[in-house]
């Protein structure tokens, strides 16, 4: 298995529809990086989030999850409670191939603040928009920005492909079209 380079996403981006919509050059310009990197995509947060609260003193449980322990927000720029956290979308929408898993890190613009990007490899033939749980470890409120860098996507292709894809087994976040909550 190894890491694929700038080349190859490109040419999987615009064959293949892997990444869409594809910025074909690092966006950098007063915003937080996007686009294509050496080895990697960084993805973009959307401006649909849902910030955490525990106003109706809920319990967290990912088998019964409740959507009231969250107040929905759209906007340029969102403020994150202290030790708290938001869920948001990637703008971009990934259509893995067969033969590739990606592993997601934070930007470090974000990381070197204190928030931290939580999003879980993107397996074989999986395809949507990315949920992506943003925690803000600090005890002060902390901004993310809409449109701009949020995560670096890496993509790992196998020497063969896999027995069993994400599609295969119909995966429950297969094809998820927003931000998408914890589903049993």
């Amino acid at each position: 298995m190894g890491l694929k380079p700038d080349h190859w996403i490109r040419r999987m981006a615009l064959e293949q529809g892997m990444i869409e919509p594809y910025v074909e050059k690092q966006v950098s310009d007063g915003v937080i990086s996007y686009g294509v990197s050496s080895y990697g995509y960084d993805m973009r947060v959307a401006d649909e989030f849902k910030i955490f609260t525990n106003v109706h003193s809920a319990v967290v449980d990912p088998k019964n999850f409740s959507p009231t322990s969250f107040v929905d927000y759209k906007g340029d720029v969102c403020i994150i409670p202290p030790n708290s956290f938001v869920l948001a979308r990637s703008i971009e929408y990934f259509r893995i191939p067969r033969s590739v898993l990606t592993v997601c890190l934070g930007k470090s613009s974000y990381a070197r603040c204190g928030l931290i990007v939580n999003v879980t490899p993107f397996e074989p033939e999986w395809e949507g928009y990315v949920t992506l749980e943003i925690s803000n470890t600090t005890p002060l409120p902390a901004k993310i920005y809409a449109n701009e860098g949020i995560s670096q996507v890496l993509f790992f292709e196998a020497d063969e492909v896999c027995e069993t894809s994400y599609a295969d087994k119909k995966g429950k976040y297969q094809k998820q079209a927003g931000l998408t909550l914890p589903k049993l």
